[in-house]
């Protein structure tokens, strides 16, 4: 199949997109490394599979949902390359040995389960490739598409200290709807890359507006809150799941959920970043 809607050629993408903020800086920082949906040419997928099938694994829309963010002070790294290409919040070495030649032992669970920095796996755990990939190819992509997106992002942070006194990134991810029936998963691991307060105070806005939470599980925070959760030195970090049951349908696209949602969504953002608030 060609990937024509999504695929783009060398020279026409981009990793990401940087919204500054309107007015005063707030000292949080929005990321959403995973809702990207363009497919470089260079990719080599698998013929047969779709654009929608690549990009499974991806959080479909969630740049559009927290686009606010930056009207409210905060800036947002919103990435615009799939997920299936480069996984932006995994750690660079996280390379699976099942799918790139010469790569090392898978480094944790998640990247021997088809999940590292280059996945091997669809969301729909359908491979991605009907090739292995050689390690040069896997380190290009990780020099052009993580390393950039990651200088970016620690840009916003240090900025975001060298202001306020401390830097807060907010990750923003979506979850299957099957995940247990809960809307929202914090994950702060487990209480070590933020303050407590700010884990309750998103709990709090969360359930004002209808929403059920819970707290790191099954999902406590990926790569980007651990790199980013350093309280003790300035930094903290949490990661936001949220129900794509919530906001999305079959197709990938809004469904008819998604206003009650993003205006939820838009006054939890308000309210978090209200200065004083």
């Amino acid at each position: 199949m060609n990937h024509g809607d999504g695929a783009a050629a060398d020279s026409d993408w981009t990793v990401f997109a940087l919204t500054p903020p309107v007015g005063a800086a707030a000292p949080f920082v929005f990321a959403s490394p995973h809702s990207g949906t363009v497919v470089p040419d260079d990719m080599g997928a698998d013929p047969t599979l779709s654009d929608l099938q690549i990009n499974s694994a991806g959080d479909a829309l969630m740049d559009r949902l927290i686009a606010v963010g930056p009207m409210h002070g905060a800036p947002l790294i919103a990435a615009r390359i799939t997920r299936a290409y480069v996984d932006l919040n995994r750690a660079p070495e996280a390379l699976d040995p099942r799918l790139i030649d010469g790569a090392d032992a898978a480094d944790g669970p998640k990247t021997a389960a088809g999940y590292g920095v280059v996945p091997r796996l669809t969301g729909a755990g359908e491979p991605l490739y009907a090739r292995r990939l050689t390690l040069a190819e896997a380190h290009e992509r990780i020099v052009r598409a993580h390393a950039p997106y990651h200088a970016a992002l620690t840009e916003q942070m240090k900025a975001a200290k060298a202001t306020h006194g401390r830097a807060v990134l907010v990750d923003w991810h979506s979850m299957p709807g099957r995940a247990g029936g809960i809307d929202v998963v914090l994950g702060d691991r487990h209480g070590t890359s933020c303050r407590p307060a700010l884990t309750r105070r998103l709990k709090v806005l969360f359930e004002k507006q209808g929403f059920s939470v819970a707290l790191n599980h099954p999902y406590a925070g990926g790569w980007s809150t651990q790199a980013w959760g350093r309280p003790d030195e300035g930094f903290e970090a949490i990661q936001v799941e949220i129900s794509r049951a919530l906001y999305l349908d079959a197709g990938g696209g809004p469904s008819a959920g998604w206003g009650r949602c993003a205006a939820a969504l838009n006054q939890v953002i308000a309210e978090l970043l209200r200065p004083g608030g």
